[in-house]
């Protein structure tokens, strides 16, 4: 799956290699980074169904097994709802997505994201994401929460691939 992104805070483009439709080996989870899951991360679980869950745990395995633990990542569906973007308007299921980051320190906590992410059937993709981040410092002084990603994320244009 080839990606482009293109914004105010830089541009970017990446490959990700799905192993199965929404199984993904190699991809991101946060930001533009690129990682290499072991297992592979369900991104998307098809079918699509109101009321599902799952949860899962996955590694970097470019990263070395440190002292601290892997990406924990729970999601939950919601319903459909209409959703405009540049691109047009979508009828698309809402996801909630909750997700601890591989990225602690001897300074930090690992970085907790907390996303709301709709999908469009018509697109086979994502069309408007809402990305909130935070994490903590392990300074016993504060207990205040680090902002990170404060974004919406909607798509401007697509083009399908095959299939």
């Amino acid at each position: 799956v080839s990606i482009t992104g293109k914004g105010t805070m830089g541009d970017f483009q990446r490959t990700e290699t799905w192993s199965a439709p929404g199984v993904v080996r190699v991809g991101a989870v946060f930001e533009t980074e690129t990682d290499r899951f072991e297992p592979s991360l369900i991104r998307f679980k098809y079918p699509l169904t109101p009321g599902e869950t799952w949860s899962q745990s996955v590694r970097n395995s470019d990263q070395p097994r440190g002292p601290y633990g892997p990406i924990q990542r729970q999601v939950s569906v919601g319903g459909y709802e209409s959703v405009t973007t540049p691109a047009g308007t979508f009828d698309a299921i809402r996801m909630r997505i909750f997700m601890q980051l591989d990225d602690e320190t001897f300074w930090r906590f690992p970085t907790q994201c907390n996303y709301v992410v709709w999908y469009a059937p018509a697109v086979k993709a994502w069309v408007k994401q809402e990305q909130r981040s935070y994490y903590r410092e392990k300074d016993t002084t504060s207990s205040a929460l680090v902002p990170g990603q404060n974004a919406t994320i909607e798509l401007v244009s697509f083009t399908a691939g095959g299939g």
